[in-house]
Formats: C-alpha cells, sequence, structure tokens
C-alpha cells in the first residue's frame, strides 16, 4: 500500500514516493491447506488535510505466505508532485519476523512517464530485475551494488508484519527493514510509540503505533533536498492492525511530513474475512 517507502517507481524523489509505497502488492499461490484470510482494505490520502486521491490493499495472506495487490490513484494539484497511478504487486513467504518475497512488480505512470519495475528474489536476494526505462545515470548518484541486493525486501513485502503472541503488540515493531525498490536501497527502522484503539467499517480494536525513519544506502542522490529532508525526518508515523488468525499486521495509517505538507494514508473500511 502507499506507505513509507522512498520511491518505488523513480519517478519522483522521496518524499513523494513514500506515500506511493505505503500501498500495494502480490504474491507465489498459497500453500494448499493454508488458513487464507482475504484482505479488502480502502484508504483515503491526503496531504495538509486536503484530500488528494484514493488507494487500496487486496489479496490473500496466511501466516506462511501472502498474495496481494495495492495500487494508489492521486488527483487533481498532486499529480504534479507524485506519480499520478501507481499498483504494486508482490509475492512472498512469511518468516518469524519478516516477509520473504518472492516477485515484486510495480508500475507508475504520470503525464510525463510510465516505468515498469519486475523483480524476482530467491531468499532474500535478487535473482532478476528489469526496469523499463531505466533510470538516468547521474554522476552524483550512490551506485547500487551486487551486494546491496542481497538480504532485503520488496516496499509492497514489507508492510506485512509478523508479530508474536495472540494479539499485535509492541514486536509488530522494533525493527529495521533493508528494502530494495529495484533502484535504490534503503532502511527503515521502526520504533514501538503506543497500541490505540480505533473503529472503522469491518475493523474496531488496537493498533500498534510505530515510529519509523528513513535512511539511504544507494541508489539516492545524497545532494538533493528531498533525500536531505526525508533522512532527518522525524515525522514519519505508521499504525499497524492485525489480519485476524495470520499474525500478521497491515497498515491502517500511514502519516508523513513532506515538503509540501502533511501527507496522510489512513483506512476508510478494512474488511478481513476468512
Amino acid at each position: 500500500m502507499l506507505m513509507f517507502f522512498p520511491n518505488p517507481c523513480g519517478l519522483k524523489p522521496p518524499y513523494a514516493a513514500t506515500v506511493l509505497a505505503l500501498v500495494a502488492c502480490l504474491s507465489p499461490a498459497l500453500a494448499p491447506h493454508a488458513h487464507a484470510d482475504s484482505v479488502d482494505i480502502k484508504y483515503s490520502v491526503s496531504l495538509s488535510v486536503l484530500p488528494i486521491g484514493a488507494a487500496y490493499l487486496s489479496g490473500k495472506i496466511t501466516s506462511d505466505n501472502y498474495k496481494v495487490e495495492a495500487g494508489v490513484k492521486l488527483t487533481g494539484l498532486a499529480s504534479l508532485v507524485a506519480s499520478a497511478r501507481a499498483v504494486v504487486t508482490a509475492t512472498g513467504n512469511i518468516s518469524a519476523n519478516r516477509s520473504v518475497p518472492t516477485t515484486y512488480a510495480t508500475t507508475a505512470s504520470n503525464s510525463k512517464i510510465t516505468r515498469t519495475i519486475r523483480m524476482a528474489l530467491n531468499g532474500g536476494t535478487v535473482s532478476a530485475l528489469d526496469i523499463n526505462p531505466p533510470f538516468d545515470e547521474t554522476p552524483d548518484r550512490i551506485p547500487v551494488t551486487e551486494a546491496h541486493k542481497h538480504n532485503i525486501i520488496d516496499p509492497l513485502g514489507a508492510i506485512l508484519v509478523p508479530y508474536t503472541g495472540d494479539k499485535i503488540n509492541d514486536s509488530v515493531c522494533n525493527r529495521k527493514l533493508p528494502i530494495f525498490d529495484g533502484g535504490a536501497r534503503f532502511d527503515i527502522s521502526l520504533t514501538f510509540t503506543e497500541m490505540r484503539d480505533v473503529k472503522i467499517k469491518g475493523y474496531e480494536g488496537p493498533v500498534a503505533v510505530c515510529a519509523a525513519r528513513y535512511t539511504p544506502v544507494a541508489g539516492h542522490r545524497p545532494d538533493r533536498p528531498a533525500t536531505k529532508f526525508m533522512t532527518e525526518n522525524r515525522d514519519i508515523e505508521i499504525w499497524l492492525a492485525p489480519v485476524n488468525s495470520t499474525h500478521v499486521a497491515v497498515p491502517y495509517r500511514i502519516s508523513l511530513k513532506t515538503m509540501t505538507g502533511t501527507a496522510l494514508v489512513e483506512a476508510s473500511e478494512f474488511i478481513i474475512t476468512h
């Protein structure tokens, strides 16, 4: 889903793309006897309280693997500062403490460009990568090496967060996510803040609130104002809600301070079915 991951498609700088990544995903075939929960979540997207679009997350999740799709469509002035439309799919398995992706694909477009990224992974290592059109080569961009493509999570798999215990708790936070989106390698560090209760259509119950920090590793341009802003940004927060019996949490709300105001992605309908 949208979510907190900078530049999932390489169309715009991190402060805009972070919102896009926190909404997306589609995974490998579910284990034949695994109990699956179907996810159908709708989100509103706003910037400084002004509505600028909508997003969704749908698919199936078990305690072992996942199959989901997410997308976002921004309208009006928002399309001038971020991708007007993006769809992300991802497949993967779920380990004790994080998702292990097997495929990831995203297509994002605005009035100037459409870019598609496809990635295959094996055991957390990128085994194949196709970017069309490729990113522009610039001398100030930190090169992505083969080492940066090992032990990583894609942006979509990163928002499916396992937790321990019967109920969602602080274990869903307090972790560092090593993310590679096809063009950039970065870390998202989550720190537990508090538990809160929420109530919307389809869900009433607790959510875990995590503070998030962005740390660029490679593929970024360190001297760009947006990169510096995101690196120093201490106003990123994600609320995670449980997917019933799977012991996996997904975003309920994501807020992010940007250079143009506070971006907010919040669930308006949260339907989980067996």
